[in-house]
């Protein structure tokens, strides 16, 4: 009888139903990544000893997560991000504390290592051009080099480094002037046959393989 009740009582838990949601932003502007590739990771206090709560941030820097009441430490591990993460004196991630008791939606400023501004592209005769500045954010002694910019372009709003129909480079040591960068990228057939494609601009961050983007753009032509 015991059982029984115990296992009514479990059944009738209500599910996660408190919404946190937010951006990766640099100074209030957003910062556009790769898609699933720079997780993020949420710690409940109070019970026990729980593994964490995984999920990514998507291609525009934003996040969402569907969880219970309480409080929350949010926290980014990876070391292969494009951007700064708060440390503690021990030199490990340091964490947001995040208090949830309804929906709740906030930004989360780090520092970039680098940002592309003043993103330009445009598509004609079937193929995409694009100028755009590369603004060097972090000057510390943390900062790191580029290896390269590129320009992507594919027939699906996700575009990155593994979604693509074309992409051009240019390598950091081939660029004589961060604030007028141009990438010109033809538009391959496509099937079916569609009059419109994204594009976005990418940063690959020199050492750690990782990618800050400009916002996508539906062209058409």
């Amino acid at each position: 009888m015991l059982t029984a009740l115990f296992s009514c009582e479990r059944d009738n838990y209500q599910p996660p139903s408190v919404t946190l949601s937010g951006r990766l932003v640099y100074k209030g502007v957003p910062i556009p990544l790769e898609y699933n590739q720079v997780p993020y990771q949420l710690y409940q206090y109070g019970f026990g000893k729980v593994g964490p709560i995984s999920q990514s941030f998507t291609q525009d820097g934003a996040f969402s997560s569907l969880l219970f009441a309480g409080d929350y430490k949010f926290t980014i591990i990876n070391a292969t991000v494009p951007f700064k993460w708060p440390q503690t004196v021990a030199g490990k991630p340091d964490s947001l504390t995040i208090n949830l008791s309804s929906d709740k939606t906030m930004d989360i400023e780090v520092t970039p290592y680098y940002m592309v501004r003043d993103a330009k592209i445009s598509a004609a005769s079937n193929k995409v051009n694009s100028t755009f500045k590369i603004e060097k954010t972090l000057l510390d002694a943390s900062g790191k080099n580029f290896s390269r910019a590129v320009l992507f372009i594919n027939k699906t709003q996700f575009v990155s480094t593994n979604d693509n129909i074309a992409s051009v480079s240019i390598n950091a040591s081939e660029i004589t002037d961060l604030n007028n960068v141009n990438l010109s990228v033809n538009i391959p057939s496509i099937v079916p046959t569609q009059n419109y494609v994204f594009a976005r601009v990418g940063v690959q961050i020199a050492g750690i393989n990782s990618w800050v983007f400009s916002p996508i753009q539906k062209l058409t032509f």
